[in-house]
């Protein structure tokens, strides 16, 4: 596998990420059948990506940008679909982080 695909698999587990815990927030504690089955699925399905591009990328950065994008976007989804609170300091702690997964990017092959 070739690093820019291991790259746009990692990227593909962090949006898989995004939706899961979208999923989780509408399973409502797995008391929703059709959620509940949704959330596993894409839970097996973004770990299968992970799995894949740590097969090339260090581990380790692997790592921190997949949790990076899936905190970032599901804090966005929050924002957009869940009515959470998007107050100054927030948006700038989303913001480092974004500056934190982005400077790895840049920094590995």
């Amino acid at each position: 596998m070739s690093v820019p695909l291991a790259w746009a698999l990692l990227l593909l587990a962090g949006l898989l990420d995004v939706a899961w815990a979208g999923a989780m927030k509408l399973n409502e504690g797995f008391t929703r059948p059709g959620w509940s089955l949704v959330s596993l699925l894409l839970l097996a399905a973004l770990v299968a990506a992970l799995g894949q591009a740590v097969r090339v990328l260090p581990v380790g950065t692997a790592y921190a940008v997949w949790t990076g994008v899936g905190a970032i976007g599901t804090a966005v989804l929050g924002l957009v679909a869940f009515g959470e609170s998007a107050n100054p300091a927030r948006l700038l702690c989303l913001g480092l982080v974004a500056a934190g997964v982005i400077g790895l990017r840049l920094t590995e092959g």
